[in-house]
């Protein structure tokens, strides 16, 4: 993921804010359908603004930490 640093609008329908993170398509695709917003995804990038992107981050929370162990990264 990198900070976007040219205008670019967040890829969610009917948000115009400016694009905060890019995210590629492969790893938001990884979480299904269990992502409440429509997306518009025109290439291999989707653009979440900051509100969008905080979303993000709670959904995959588990999924991120579940990945993080099976790569043996997370012992305490």
């Amino acid at each position: 993921m990198e900070l976007v640093g040219r205008e670019k609008i967040c890829s969610v329908k009917g948000c115009e804010n400016k694009a905060f993170k890019a995210i590629s398509v492969y790893e938001f695709s990884r979480i299904g359908v269990n992502f409440p917003l429509n997306i518009e995804s025109k290439g291999r990038t989707v653009y979440l603004c900051k509100e969008h992107y905080k979303v993000y981050k709670r959904i995959t929370k588990k999924h991120r930490k579940l990945e993080k162990y099976r790569r043996g990264m997370g012992y305490i």
